[in-house]
């Protein structure tokens, strides 16, 4: 495709998105108003649904193909990232891919083992508790797929990698997508209460691999460059 046909191209997909955002916004209630149209039926369905958290109730009870379709974006990223910064064989033989702990303060390697357990803690909470509370799957799978990495603050990559077997994550970030979306398919139609809980699971289970297959890929991708740097200037 020439720069030109990719030009029109964008022009023409802006230009839909123009008209559909000015739409939508040429029929919101008057900003400051005392009318909340949207507000005030999210909360009566939240309520008729028995769900406590109505945050909740509209992720997964009135807009769950909405977050069907996140959760697919991120899976295709996560896919994306695992196809583009793959690494071929000449590269890897190329490149000094073994590294041991980092010189790192004992402070900062102790205070990142000790935050690990609870910060995996928190984040299972926030995932268990998303119903009932402010958080939820999403916002608990980002703090499951960070908390992992404190090993690499801590400098302990080779600790890093025995803890996240990438392999065994991007079956599970699958397998977590695939649940979510028979959960959602079984939901149409009908009030997904008693539900929302394993759809937060299944959530949280799908954003945290796939956050940690991510930066695993990324950072696989800059520990074969340094490696592949150092081997072409050779031995101090």
């Amino acid at each position: 495709m020439t720069p030109r046909a990719r030009l029109l191209l964008f022009a023409a997909g802006a230009a839909g998105t123009f008209a559909l955002f000015t739409a939508g916004v040429l029929g919101l209630p008057a900003f400051g108003g005392a009318s909340h149209p949207y507000a005030d039926r999210a909360v009566r369905e939240a309520v008729r649904q028995g769900t406590p958290n109505a945050v909740a109730s509209v992720t997964f009870d009135q807009r769950a193909f909405d977050t069907l379709g996140e959760e697919l974006i991120l899976l295709a990223a996560a896919l994306g990232a695992v196809v583009l910064l793959r690494a071929v064989a000449g590269e890897r033989r190329g490149a000094a891919h073994r590294h041991g702990p980092a010189e790192v303060p004992d402070a900062l390697r102790v205070t990142g083992c000790l935050l690990l357990p609870l910060t995996l803690v928190a984040g299972v909470y926030i995932v268990a508790h998303g119903h009932q509370s402010p958080g939820g799957g999403f916002q608990g799978g980002v703090v499951l797929g960070t908390a992992v990495h404190l090993l690499y603050l801590a400098g302990d990559y080779p600790a890093l990698r025995r803890l996240r077997p990438v392999p065994v994550l991007e079956s599970a970030e699958a397998a977590a997508a695939a649940t979510f979306t028979l959960l959602a398919l079984a939901a149409a139609g009908q009030a997904a209460t008693g539900r929302v809980p394993a759809l937060n699971g299944a959530v949280g289970a799908e954003v945290g691999c796939a956050l940690v297959v991510l930066v695993a890929k990324f950072f696989d991708q800059a520990l074969l460059v340094h490696g592949a740097a150092r081997t072409r200037e050779g031995p101090a």
